[in-house]
């Protein structure tokens, strides 16, 4: 333990934290994970129990996963379409001990403990789903020890992988859109692969295994988008017309030199009760395909679709035709927005520049007016609407500012999958203050949160 916290204090540890959460959050950063490492060898209220506390003498490891924030693609990658997405500094840090048993602890700030024996009372591995922990953070546990079982990755101690004691502490905060579940998942992949696997897995593998566990043991059905965006690290593209093996690259974009702030704000929304809400819009989408022999729309032409567009408002409804030409018009929009930020990285002038992010900010707004209008996931129920009035609220403030002004636009959309969470904010910094105070007087005080995009996707921290 005073090994490891020295080494925290270290210069280099102020260069990892800086890298991770910006210069000016190191002192926070190490307050953070010293809390966590004593708390895990401390006895009373704050401390670990007794079978489950960690041994003072053995090696204690750090792991950290960022949430992320989607710049475009909303619900696209379900049907094997493109996105834009980042990895953000708000993550879910994990000092963690192996244990000998094939148990997992694992213990979050505010969150209930969870425990999870991955072999029966015979010692033989218990990876199966189980109906009785859908929904719950053991069915996310269990079944990535399954899907690295699955991968055949050769774990030091056999299959499954071996337990460990975690504490852990979020601070992506749910419902906010910023991908909790997805950096949790990707934690966990890191944290078995590294201590069992030899870390020799990659980021992609890392977020097909959490996919895997989401939607087979969880029980809900997600695209890819998520955990690639958090175990990858910085901003990337992801087309994923191979799901086996889409297409990642890296984008440069650093929006504070160009004078803007990055920001969502939380609405208040809870996502509890809303899985039939997002498995609507993929099952609709997936309905369109069929209606044309095919299993997703990444294999059909917005042309064909609308050329016989009545007989697909007859046979599966008036929202499924307008959710189908949202995939087309966005999955296009994700190209362009890709194109603009190329653009602004490589214009030499700093006019050239502010007009690339121009046409990029543009397309943002017409994405936000795409997923309100034809995809229709802003709000579940007709009085539930609070990113509903988040959005309108924003953009009268952008009007009153003359920021929606061709030659300095803000932007404005909902943010991840929608109905309940949070809206996503481009806007110049000089006007940051003004748009907090006017948001938070309708929201709460903190209310609003300054996105950084981290470089670094789901990774062990060695100092």
């Amino acid at each position: 333990m005073k090994e490891l916290i020295s080494k925290i204090d270290s210069a280099r540890g102020a260069e990892i934290f800086s890298e991770l959460y910006g210069a000016q959050e190191i002192d926070a950063a190490r307050r953070r994970y010293k809390s966590l490492i004593t708390k895990m060898l401390n006895e009373g209220p704050d401390g670990f129990p007794e079978t489950d506390r960690c041994d003072a003498s053995g090696n204690l490891r750090i792991f950290s996963a960022p949430g992320r924030t989607e710049l475009g693609g909303n619900h696209t990658d379900h049907n094997r379409g493109k996105v834009l997405a980042a990895s953000i500094q708000l993550d879910n840090a994990a000092i963690v001990q192996e244990r000998s048993d094939k148990t997992v602890f694992f213990r979050s700030t505010g969150h209930p403990d969870v425990k999870v024996k991955l072999t029966d009372s015979s010692g033989a591995p218990d990876l199966e789903p189980k109906p009785e922990e859908e929904g719950m953070t053991e069915s996310l546990i269990r079944g990535i020890a399954a899907g690295l079982s699955r991968k055949g990755c050769e774990c030091r101690q056999g299959y499954p992988p071996g337990g460990f004691s975690a504490n852990a502490d979020s601070a992506v905060f749910s419902g906010s859109g910023l991908s909790s579940s997805a950096a949790v998942e990707v934690l966990f992949g890191r944290i078995f692969d590294s201590l069992y696997g030899e870390g020799k897995l990659s980021s992609l593998e890392i977020a097909q295994i959490g996919q895997f566990a989401e939607n087979t043991y969880f029980g809900k059905p997600c695209g890819l988008m998520d955990q690639t965006a958090c175990a990858a690290g910085g901003a990337v593209s992801i087309d994923f017309a191979d799901t086996a093996h889409p297409v990642v690259k890296q984008i440069n974009f650093d929006l504070a030199a160009m004078g803007y702030a990055l920001c969502v704000v939380n609405t208040g929304g809870s996502h509890a009760d809303l899985t039939d809400y997002y498995a609507s819009i993929p099952a609709e989408m997936k309905a369109a395909a069929a209606f044309f022999g095919k299993s997703v729309l990444r294999e059909l032409e917005k042309e064909t679709v609308l050329s016989r567009a009545a007989e697909v408002r007859k046979a599966l409804g008036d929202r499924a035709l307008l959710r189908t030409i949202h995939f087309f018009d966005e999955n296009e929009r994700v190209d362009n927005m890709a194109a603009a930020l190329d653009e602004m990285n490589k214009a030499d002038t700093a006019a050239g520049k502010r007009y690339a992010l121009n046409c990029y900010l543009n397309l943002v707004n017409e994405s936000g007016d795409s997923s309100w209008e034809l995809l229709q996931n802003v709000y579940p129920r007709p009085d539930d609407q609070g990113i509903s009035i988040a959005l309108a609220l924003t953009r009268d403030f952008f009007r009153k500012q003359k920021l929606h002004h061709s030659g300095n636009p803000a932007a404005c959309r909902v943010h991840g999958g929608g109905f309940a969470g949070a809206i996503q904010v481009y806007i110049p910094l000089d006007a940051m203050n003004a748009y907090r105070t006017n948001i938070e007087a309708v929201f709460g005080p903190g209310s609003l949160t300054p996105l950084r995009i981290r470089p670094l996707g789901a990774v062990e921290l060695v100092f």
